[in-house]
């Protein structure tokens, strides 16, 4: 995988199951192409 994680993780972060870390975060920005913004929201109460 291009950011050196398991399809497993990538699933969890997909459904609110992990949080990554901040290096994770902005890899996968920087591999998508775009701002942490885009891709993680705060969500209320975490």
């Amino acid at each position: 995988m291009a950011v050196g994680v398991s399809r497993q993780s990538i699933n969890s972060i997909e459904r609110d199951r992990y949080v990554p870390s901040l290096l994770l975060a902005l890899t996968l920005a920087r591999v998508f192409g775009c701002s942490t913004d885009q891709i993680f929201t705060l969500k209320s109460g975490r």
